[in-house]
Parts: structure tokens; C-alpha cells; sequence
């Protein structure tokens, strides 16, 4: 099992009385003292026009402790539960209070026959000011992150007084993704247009020919998502397109929820097989439904699906893990997938969890890893085994293939676990230093900072 040194935490599942924890149970954010939960807006202005501490926002403490926690004693981490919800909807934006969680959203836009744009994450759970902040994606090339689809955000400022940015506000596009560094995210308007219905095709296919495939699927179609598995050469592949008029009266007929063809393929059978006994021998779980396994289960006997946007790829089981991503321009993702190839047929590394990979179009927002280009995010995962520790040779997969990107420019997602000594941010962000300069007006005291922002700007 992985040591304490080795650049990833060990997960806690005894926390200590009184102690705020991530998500993941890997990292302790404050003491319960510490957390402050504003009912309204103005008790928040009040709350942070007074403050002389740092002040971070929990959110639903999905990403990394690092991200989130408190520097020292006297400082606030911010509980914002109470601001959440739908605001306002018109025929083409909905706006919600920053705290709503995604699934909500998509609830609420889903009841009104409408979508956002964007293609939603894996898992719902995060709150939009949070999906935001890290830059979540979804995948496909016609569109981006979600911050993109933003239209004003309204924020509480480090002196307590509150902004509205639009799209014409010079700040924008800093605003839309700002780790947390700028202010306190209350309202958000997002673009809407219609619900759409999709059919997905999913198949088990040959990683022989993946750096030309990854590129033809995206191109191809309107939405796709892969998962690679190089030990065993294999590649499953999901790829969707709107739905025609018959795969829509299926799904009307089916009381709007997720249609699955009768026709399944047990293509991935045997190389899941092979995946859960590296898992189940990396993790020492003995429920054979626990939740890790069942992330890669659902792929024995697939079939295609119909169904929105949201039930047909919001299908994450939100499981505690060590989850690294890093995007990659789509012009030089063929050559990345050969150095993969040859690098993992050089040092044969122990997996226990597919490559994933997720494509999307150029975004707008100065630090999102996709930033001016189509991008394509390369992920990885490794699960806690049930001491709370991490594989040994799992952990060094990560560490080896995040050298590996990093050396060929990658840009890492904000809300999962990457080593920031592999990045040079001003030479990999075009914007760095304009973000640098929006920070120093925004909060000139950087009241908004912890550890880890402050090394990361400072």
C-alpha cells in the first residue's frame, strides 16, 4: 500500500469529533467551529465585509482538501446550503443561487423540457458555483465546460459589497472559472435551450487504431465518451447522436425515462472480469457490489440506450478515490495515445481502473484546461482500499503517467489531484497573469486565499 509521502492522502474514515472533512474522507478542512452558513446574501456581505480571516466556501467538499481547507485559526469556511435554488427562468437561461447542487438543476431544467448546453460531469452532486470553479465538463466537441454556457455571475466581493459580471465585463472570463480566489459566487445565469433526446451506441472495439478513432467518433458525433484498457487492448466506446422520430416515441412511450435495447453484447465481459481482480485485490473489499466495482460492472452486457442528456451520461457512482485529469489539445492527442502505448508497453505499470477519456470543444474561461483549443481529458482513478490506503503500484501509475502528460503540456483539472510541481502555469495559461492582475482588484488582500491558492498566485 502507498505511503503517507507519496503525494496522494490516505483516506480517514474515522474523523476526529468536531473536524470538517472533504468529501473523500482524505483531508481535514477546519474545525466545526469554524464554519459559518449565512441564511441570505446580505448576511453573507455582512459576514465578509467583517471578516480579518481567510474565508474559503465547502461547497459539497468534492474536491481535493487542499482546495478547500482553512490556513489557520480565525479563519472562515463558509457553508452556503441556504442559497440554493431556482431564482428565475425565461425561454432561453434559468438562473440559480451558486449553491444548488447539478443534480438539481438538471432536475428542475429536465421538469421544464429543457437542458443546458453543455454536456453535465459523471457525478450531479457538486454545486454549480463549484462545477464553475474547477472547470467541470462533460464531453463532445459542440460544446464545453460548464462555466461556458454561463451568461452573468454575481458574486460577493472581499469588502462585502456585490458584482455582476456579464459576458461584456472585462473580468469574465476569469470569473467563470476562479478556484475560489476571487469572491464568493452567489447567482448564476446559465444558458438553456431545449431538451434533446439521444440515442447512445455503445461497442467494445480494438485499441489498435485509437488515435485515429478518438478523433473520428468526436467529429462524428455529437457526444462520446471512451474507456481504454491497454493491458487488454481494448477500448469500450460510447457515442450518441439526436435521437430519431422512432427512438423518440419509444422513449415518450416508456414514460421519459432511459430505454435500453433488448440487444446486449457481452464484448467487455471478460476484460471487466480482469479489472474487478485487480480492483478487489488493490482495494481488500469484500462486498462484491461495493461501490468501485459496480463503476466498472455496468459495462458487462451492455446495450445502446435512448434517453436526455442527463440519464444517459450523468451516470457516475460517486465513490471515494484518487482521481487524476488532465487535458490535452485535440490537435496532438494521436501522438499522446502512441507515447502512451509505447510508455505502458515499456513498463507494462500495474491499472486498476480503464483510461478514460473525454473530449470537448475551446472554452472561454482563462484557466480551464481547455482554454482556446478542443481538448481532449485524459483520466485516471485509483480507489481507497478499505483501510483507507492506496495501492502501492496504483499510486505510482499515477504519479508516472501525470509526468508523462505534464511533459507534453497537459493542463490539469483544477477539482481532482494532480502534482503542481509538474506545471509551469504561465507558460501552459496564456491568461495566467491577466487572471493574476484580476485577483489583485478583486481582492487585494487575498482574503479569498488558503495555501494552496496563495502558492499557486503568489
Amino acid at each position: 500500500m502507498a505511503s503517507e509521502n507519496s503525494g496522494y492522502p490516505r483516506r480517514k474514515p474515522d474523523a476526529e469529533e468536531g473536524k470538517i472533512m472533504n468529501w473523500a474522507q482524505n483531508a481535514t478542512l477546519a474545525d466545526s467551529h469554524a464554519v459559518s452558513a449565512p441564511k441570505t446574501e446580505e448576511e453573507l456581505c455582512r459576514l465578509i465585509a467583517a471578516s480579518r480571516g481567510k474565508i474559503r466556501v465547502m461547497g459539497n467538499k468534492m474536491s481535493p482538501g487542499r482546495v478547500l481547507k482553512l490556513a489557520a485559526a480565525g479563519d472562515t469556511l463558509l457553508d452556503l446550503r441556504h442559497l440554493r435554488g431556482l431564482i428565475a427562468m425565461d425561454e432561453h437561461s434559468a438562473t440559480f443561487a451558486g449553491s444548488t447542487p447539478m443534480h438539481e438543476i438538471y432536475e428542475i431544467l429536465s421538469a421544464e423540457g429543457k437542458m443546458l448546453p453543455a454536456s453535465p460531469g459523471v457525478i450531479a452532486a457538486q454545486t454549480l458555483a463549484g462545477a464553475l470553479a474547477t472547470g467541470t465538463h462533460g464531453q463532445g466537441l459542440q460544446q464545453s465546460s460548464i462555466a461556458d454556457e454561463a451568461l452573468s455571475i454575481r458574486m460577493v466581493l472581499a469588502d462585502g459589497t456585490v458584482a455582476d459580471f456579464d459576458r461584456d465585463h472585462p473580468f469574465f472570463h476569469a470569473v467563470q472559472l476562479g478556484v475560489g480566489a476571487l469572491g464568493i459566487v452567489t447567482q448564476v445565469t446559465l444558458r438553456t435551450r431545449s431538451s434533446l433526446i439521444y440515442t447512445c451506441y455503445k461497442n467494445a472495439v480494438s485499441g489498435d487504431t485509437l488515435e485515429q478513432d478518438i478523433y473520428d467518433w468526436n467529429h462524428n458525433y455529437a457526444l462520446s465518451k471512451a474507456w481504454w484498457f491497454p493491458n487488454e487492448n481494448q477500448v469500450h466506446v460510447w457515442t450518441a447522436r439526436e435521437a430519431d422520430s422512432e427512438e423518440i416515441a419509444q422513449y415518450r412511450a416508456n414514460n421519459n425515462d432511459l430505454v435500453k435495447q433488448e440487444q446486449t453484447s457481452d464484448a467487455m465481459n471478460e476484460t471487466i472480469d480482469q479489472t474487478l481482480e485487480h480492483m478487489r485485490s488493490d482495494t481488500k473489499i469484500v462486498d462484491e457490489n461495493g461501490k468501485p466495482f459496480r463503476t466498472v460492472t455496468r459495462f458487462k452486457d451492455f446495450s445502446d440506450v435512448t434517453g436526455d442528456v442527463y440519464q444517459v451520461f450523468c451516470r457516475g457512482i460517486a465513490t471515494p478515490q484518487i482521481n487524476v485529469e488532465i487535458g490535452i489539445p485535440m490537435s496532438r492527442v494521436g501522438e499522446v495515445i502512441r507515447k502512451i502505448k509505447d510508455w505502458h508497453s515499456e513498463t507494462q505499470p500495474h491499472m486498476h481502473y480503464p483510461i478514460i477519456l473525454r473530449c470537448t470543444g475551446p472554452s472561454a474561461s482563462w484557466l480551464s484546461p481547455a482554454y482556446g483549443v478542443d481538448t481532449c481529458f485524459f483520466g485516471f482513478v485509483v480507489y481507497y482500499a478499505e483501510d483507507g490506503s492506496l495501492s502501492e503500484e496504483g499510486v505510482s501509475f499515477l504519479q508516472a503517467i501525470e509526468r508523462v502528460l505534464a511533459a507534453e503540456g497537459g493542463r490539469p483539472h483544477w477539482g481532482k489531484y494532480f502534482d503542481e510541481s509538474l506545471y509551469h502555469w504561465p507558460e501552459i495559461y496564456p491568461q495566467w497573469q491577466a487572471f493574476r492582475q484580476v485577483r489583485e482588484t478583486l481582492d487585494p488582500q487575498h482574503k479569498f486565499d488558503n495555501a494552496f491558492t496563495a502558492a499557486l498566485f503568489d
